[in-house]
């Protein structure tokens, strides 16, 4: 007994030493770790946290030529207002329908891919198709749009395969599926190899331990490759089922035609209408805000949800 006490005293004191020494380093070149990390700080506070203060103007009438101290402070009245406006819960039924079908349609995608690629046993094929899924990633969302209307309209390649002369970006009721099938393949093959990534660590020989017992393809992926990304897609999960309300502005206002508009208009296009094109400043950013609280919310109860669905495992 004598002897394991004194083996976990010296082990502590070591810890102790070690930190001790830690901190003796620190604080003797305390100019070389401020030259390294005064940039990263400088920019994380001016561009993430200093923008935060604007959230003010939410709850005033603000006024451009009097500035943020001098404006008039209205409490909640533009939440109110924005609350109990008859376009509400058409904006928001709208940026709900598109986040979870995307999330619905879209999340499972790159999890197949992944491990579709997974089953390429050659090098250089499975290196010629990576690219070709990734390729979309880096085109850009306007470019991606201006691709679509293309394709999609009345003398486009679409017609002319089904022989029809349909404005498809007209119709309200083809906007939901035009937006989630392009996002999906624009993102679905880049956001997979995360999931690539990690069936990297799967067992090979439990593999061909399934293999050899007689395993089909899906008891191999249930048995061997699922629980080498299981936490991933969990992670991801959480994150984009948090950002529902989040819904990409750019894609969705490039999209926009007048005729589709009781299917486009979202929060964000909203916001941007409000704030840039009509200078309601005040109003733009009390929608702004509220979105974001939803979103943290939101975040926090899929996390929970997850966790108590997961053992207890969350973000």
């Amino acid at each position: 007994m004598s002897t394991n006490s004194n083996t976990v005293s010296r082990r502590k004191e070591a810890e102790g030493g070690g930190l001790h020494n830690t901190l003796v380093y620190i604080r003797q070149h305390w100019q070389l770790y401020l030259i390294f990390l005064m940039p990263a700080l400088l920019l994380t506070l001016i561009f993430k946290y200093a923008p935060m203060s604007g959230i003010l103007i939410a709850f005033q009438d603000y006024n451009p030529f009097k500035g943020v101290m001098g404006s008039k402070w209205v409490g909640l009245k533009h939440f109110t207002r924005f609350l109990t406006s008859p376009d509400f819960l058409g904006y928001l039924a709208n940026t709900l329908k598109l986040s979870v079908y995307s999330l619905l349609w879209g999340f499972p995608v790159p999890i197949i891919l992944a491990l579709l690629l997974n089953r390429i046993q050659r090098a250089g094929i499975k290196k010629k198709v990576q690219l070709i899924l990734y390729l979309p990633n880096f085109v850009s969302v306007i470019v991606l749009c201006g691709i679509v209307r293309i394709f999609l309209s009345v003398t486009g390649p679409v017609n002319l395969l089904l022989g029809t002369d349909l404005n498809f970006m007209t119709m309200p009721g083809a906007f939901r599926t035009i937006y989630i099938v392009s996002g999906i393949w624009q993102t679905a093959g880049w956001a997979s190899i995360m999931y690539t990534a990690s069936l990297a660590n799967a067992s090979q020989e439990l593999r061909e331990a399934a293999i050899m017992d007689g395993a089909n393809i899906l008891q191999q992926i249930r048995t061997v490759e699922w629980p080498a990304i299981k936490d991933m897609v969990v992670i991801q999960f959480i994150l984009q089922a948090g950002n529902i309300m989040s819904i990409g502005f750019e894609k969705a206002y490039a999209l926009q035609t007048d005729l589709n508009l009781p299917a486009s208009e979202i929060i964000a296009t909203y916001v941007y209408r409000k704030g840039l094109i009509d200078g309601d400043y005040s109003f733009s950013t009390a929608v702004g805000l509220f979105n974001t609280v939803i979103n943290v919310i939101l975040l926090i109860v899929v996390n929970k949800i997850v966790a108590k669905m997961n053992d207890g495992q969350g973000l």
